[in-house]
């Protein structure tokens, strides 16, 4: 396959380097762009020496006339012949490029006259990605078809600050890369259906108890599952997430909510996944007014909430259960546990205390737990990444317990 790797000018740039070198060791060949920011952190003679390809530098040559023209229309043919598009890093300047479709310079140029699957790879400042104009621009880019976006690492940045915006590993892009260019559709004619989020269990009608689900890995389970060929059902909590295209959504607040509309759907489904982080207690008698703060010490009435894994444990059949077990310390311990008295065939234990992966982060780390007595070591990857492990182990988890039928 030949990839046309477009580089923006961060200092991320000098981790495309070994972005072509991976997708190089994949068997691709790999054309790189850079723009006239990225040459000030990283010069042709690098990618023209890995690649054995012509490094494409701007839009208009300074040569002859004939070279100029040839070179004026140049995007046109790198746009024909490439059959993926890689944009990384993929700086806050070119998304918003990309998003209101402006083209000043080859890359973007190439980017409106290419048809193909197109990946991008963002990397900058926190705040830069934080902010809504590139948020809103994210958005955009992840609806428009053919679009594929690896959220940045969190980490220390070269800036010195710490959070979101690192360039995601080589390894990883280039992975990612092969997915998208080799899709796999082993989940057609199957109804996965996947819960995501918290819950809010109202204390008046204007507090309430709740978590910090970010829903970040039902999201990315649901697109996983699409992008699979199922159809998928999505039942979620209060979020603040773009919804997936292609997906059926249903929205709920609290557990009771959620719990009807899973049994609702559960009959349907051929694989349950219990990502959602449903809060364990819910006030008995919630009064009809705000309460008033006082002096005096509030004491709440709690009940227990639905325990909704384990009825559709209850209620399962062949069906395959997945759950989740969010803890902070003994996770297989804990993770089993639950795989046993939810009746599971897979619990996804995963450490919230994490600084790095958890929650409200775009990265996860887990360790799966199975009925057959396997235990899987999950390294720290993407959400997106880690829904698509969690499928492969669940399609082998399903042919070991009830064969090819």
């Amino acid at each position: 396959m030949k990839i046309a790797l477009g580089v923006g000018g961060g200092i991320a740039a000098y981790k495309a380097a070994e972005v072509a070198r991976r997708l190089m060791e994949r068997g691709h060949t790999v054309q790189v762009i850079l723009t006239e920011s990225a040459q000030q952190f990283i010069q042709p003679l690098t990618f023209a020496a890995l690649t054995g390809q012509k490094v494409i530098t701007g839009l208009f040559s300074e040569a002859s006339p004939e070279a100029t023209l040839s070179s004026s229309v140049e995007h046109i043919g790198v746009a024909q012949e490439s059959d993926l598009l890689l944009v990384a890093p993929a700086t806050a300047d070119l998304l918003a490029k990309f998003a209101h479709g402006l083209a000043p310079d080859f890359l973007s140029t190439t980017y409106l006259a290419f048809t193909g699957p197109v990946v991008l790879a963002p990397a900058m400042n926190s705040n830069m990605w934080q902010h809504p104009a590139t948020q809103a621009n994210v958005a955009v880019l992840r609806q428009r078809p053919g679009h594929h976006l690896i959220a940045p690492d969190s980490g220390l940045l070269a800036c010195g600050t710490t959070g979101p915006g690192r360039l995601a590993e080589p390894d990883q892009i280039a992975a990612f890369v092969d997915a998208v260019a080799h899709p796999r559709h082993d989940l057609e004619g199957e109804t996965i259906l996947i819960t995501a989020g918290p819950t809010q269990e109202p204390l008046d009608p204007v507090r309430y108890i709740t978590n910090r689900s970010s829903g970040k890995m039902g999201y990315a389970l649901a697109e996983a599952a699409r992008d699979r060929g199922a159809r998928v059902v999505l039942i979620t909590g209060p979020v603040h997430i773009e919804e997936p295209a292609g997906v059926e959504m249903v929205h709920v607040r609290t557990a009771q909510q959620m719990r009807e509309a899973v049994m609702a759907q559960l009959d349907q489904a051929s694989i349950i996944i219990k990502a959602a982080a449903v809060a364990d207690y819910h006030v008995v008698d919630v009064p009809d007014q705000k309460v008033k703060k006082s002096a005096l010490r509030l004491s709440l009435n709690l009940d227990p909430t639905p325990d909704i894994l384990a009825e559709a444990g209850r209620r399962k059949g062949d069906r395959l259960l997945i759950g989740f077990a969010a803890e902070t310390q003994n996770l297989v311990a804990e993770a089993r546990r639950k795989l046993e008295t939810k009746h599971c065939d897979m619990v996804v234990g995963n450490l919230v205390n994490s600084t790095s992966t958890g929650f409200e982060s775009d990265m996860n780390e887990v360790t799966l737990v199975m009925s057959t007595g396997e235990t899987v070591e999950v390294p720290a990857a993407a959400k997106r990444a880690i829904a698509d492990v969690i499928f492969d182990h669940a399609l082998r988890l399903r042919l070991a317990l009830h064969g090819a039928a």
